[in-house]
C-alpha cells in the first residue's frame, strides 16, 4: 500500500509539473476573458428580452385603454337611446377590461423593476469586464517580458534546455576532434618508425636508406671529380722529370 501511495504521489507530482508547463497564462486570461464577455453578452440580451416584453404588454394595455374610452362611450349613448340593458352591458365589459389593465400594469411595472435589476447587473458587470480586460493585458505584459529575462538569462548562464544540448554538442565535436588528432599523430608516428607501410606514395625505411645512399655515392664522386681537376693529369708530369 505504501508503494502504491508513493507512486500515486510521484505521478501526480509529474502531471502537475506537465500540466504546469504547458500551461500558458495569456491563453488562461484571454479564455477568462472570453467567459466574461459572453456573461455580459447574456446580460445585455436579458435586458433587451425583458424590454420588448414589456412593450409588448404596452401595447396591449395602449388597446385596452381605446376599448375602454370606446365602451364608456357606448354605455352613454344606450342610455340615451333608452336602453339600460346595453348600458349595463357596456359597462360589464369595461369592467372586465379595467381588471385586464390592472394586470397588465402589474406585469409592466414588475418587468420595468427586472429591466433596471438587469441594468444595473449589466453596467457592473461591463466595468467589472473592462477592469479584467485592462488587468489581464498588464498580467500578459508582465509575463512576456518575465519570460524573455528568464530566457536571456538561461541562455547566458547556459541552464536553459538549448543551451544545455549545444555545450553537449559542443563537447562532442572537441571530444572527437582530439580523438582524431592523436589518432592522425600515432599513425604518423608510426609510418616514420617503419612500422606501418605508407600507401600515399611516400618511401618506406628501406628506400630512404637506399636514396640517402645514392646521393652520399654521388658526393663522393662529385668531389673525386673536382680533386682530379685541381689537381690535374700526373702522368705527363712524370715523364718530363725522367727525362
Amino acid at each position: 500500500m505504501g508503494l502504491l501511495s508513493r507512486m500515486s504521489s510521484i505521478l501526480k507530482a509529474k502531471m502537475s509539473a506537465a500540466l504546469d508547463r504547458a500551461e500558458d497564462p495569456a491563453q488562461t486570461l484571454d479564455y477568462s476573458y472570453e467567459k466574461q464577455l459572453e456573461l455580459l453578452r447574456n446580460v445585455k440580451r436579458g435586458v433587451v428580452e425583458v424590454v420588448t416584453s414589456k412593450r409588448r404588454l404596452q401595447l396591449q394595455a395602449a388597446g385596452l385603454q381605446e376599448n375602454l374610452a370606446k365602451l364608456e362611450d357606448q354605455a352613454r349613448r344606450a342610455l340615451g337611446a333608452g336602453r339600460e340593458d346595453l348600458a349595463r352591458m357596456a359597462l360589464e365589459h369595461k369592467q372586465v377590461i379595467v381588471q385586464q389593465l390592472q394586470g397588465l400594469e402589474g406585469q409592466i411595472e414588475d418587468l420595468e423593476k427586472e429591466q433596471e435589476k438587469l441594468s444595473t447587473a449589466e453596467t457592473r458587470l461591463s466595468a467589472k469586464v473592462e477592469a479584467f480586460r485592462t488587468h489581464k493585458e498588464v498580467i500578459k505584459a508582465q509575463y512576456s517580458s518575465a519570460a524573455a529575462q528568464v530566457k536571456i538569462g538561461e541562455a547566458v548562464t547556459g541552464l536553459s534546455e538549448e543551451m544545455a544540448d549545444v555545450g553537449l554538442a559542443v563537447d562532442r565535436a572537441e571530444e572527437k576532434t582530439q580523438k582524431m588528432r592523436a589518432r592522425a599523430s600515432a599513425i604518423d608516428e608510426l609510418v616514420d618508425a617503419g612500422t606501418l607501410e605508407d600507401f600515399s606514395g611516400r618511401p618506406d625505411a628501406v628506400e630512404r636508406q637506399l636514396a640517402q645512399i645514392s646521393v652520399s655515392q654521388g658526393v663522393e664522386d662529385e668531389l673525386a671529380e673536382m680533386k682530379r681537376q685541381i689537381e690535374g693529369p700526373k702522368e705527363p708530369k712524370q715523364l718530363e722529370e725522367g727525362k
